[in-house]
């Protein structure tokens, strides 16, 4: 339990009613900020946002609609061993927890939720090529960008699933991990020479690598998934050029299925605090 901890829980979607719930299960004392619309009898008071800001320092807030802004001086009321938790970050937050000298926990930066993340992120994935396709999944060439935490999950799915999947990646650990898996592996480098034939691009790096010179080599049959975070590393407007479908689509999680990416979220941010609980009582 973790009764008697003060958790403000400021913006956020969906998923943050699961992070609600369980921190009300572990008897917290919660404050909500930016929840007005929401009818759930939660009741709460201020000092941990969970969804990141805006550069200049607005809270996403579905449930309501004021504006919420969070700012140093907010965090400046706060007591000296509260932390932030948000799921993202940015410059803007980084700064003001440093001047605010607060710890920062970017919750998506850990491997467990990622790796969970990527479960409803598959299945998002899958549901936006089916809708933006008029082949299956099965028989079709896939090129998946990346072996992280993510995009392992998607090459090892859509393979499952009858695509001929192969990915590209930089380092030699993961081409090997590719070649183990029984895919086609290929270095980034040779990006532009393998997206000729395929079907379906899945995009998992956050930087640009579908550009022009890439773009320019695929065929207007190629549907672009791009689920880094924004924005994303295909240039768009050249793909719309080149007659190239390319859908930005990052926080497939909180659109697809926002109970599991709560609960995912709830059941991580419920063991961190339980730990800064226990060191507190020390």
């Amino acid at each position: 339990m973790l009764t008697g901890l003060k958790i403000a829980v400021i913006g956020g979607d969906a998923r943050q009613l699961e992070i609600i719930r369980k921190l009300t299960e572990q008897q917290t004392d919660i404050y909500l900020v930016g929840f007005d619309q929401l009818d759930h009898g939660f009741t709460g008071a201020v000092n941990l946002p969970v969804s990141a800001t805006t550069g200049e320092g607005v809270v996403s807030t579905v449930f309501s609609n004021e504006e919420v802004v969070l700012k140093q001086e907010h965090l400046d009321q706060t007591p000296a061993h509260c932390v932030i938790f948000s799921g993202i970050s940015n410059a803007y937050l980084e700064n003001i927890a440093a001047q605010a000298n607060r710890k920062l926990v970017k919750l998506f930066e850990r491997d467990d939720i990622a790796i969970y993340n990527s479960i409803p992120t598959v299945e998002g994935t899958i549901m936006l090529a089916i809708q933006h396709t008029d082949y299956t999944i099965h028989g079709s060439q896939v090129a998946v960008l990346g072996l992280g935490r993510t995009g392992m999950t998607i090459a090892r799915t859509f393979a499952a699933l009858g695509a001929n999947v192969k990915v590209g990646a930089r380092s030699s650990a993961h081409l090997a991990r590719i070649t183990e898996m029984g895919l086609v592996p290929f270095h980034t480098d040779e990006l532009k020479e393998h997206v000729k034939d395929i079907d379906i691009c899945i995009n998992t790096i956050p930087s640009m690598i579908l550009n022009q010179t890439v773009l320019s080599c695929m065929t207007p049959k190629t549907l672009i998934l791009d689920l880094a975070s924004r924005p994303g590393g295909t240039d768009f407007k050249y793909a719309e050029k080149q007659g190239i479908k390319a859908l930005l689509a990052p926080g497939l999680p909180g659109i697809v299925a926002p109970k599991t990416a709560g609960q995912i979220l709830a059941n991580v941010l419920s063991k961190l605090l339980a730990e800064l609980h226990a060191e507190e009582g020390k």
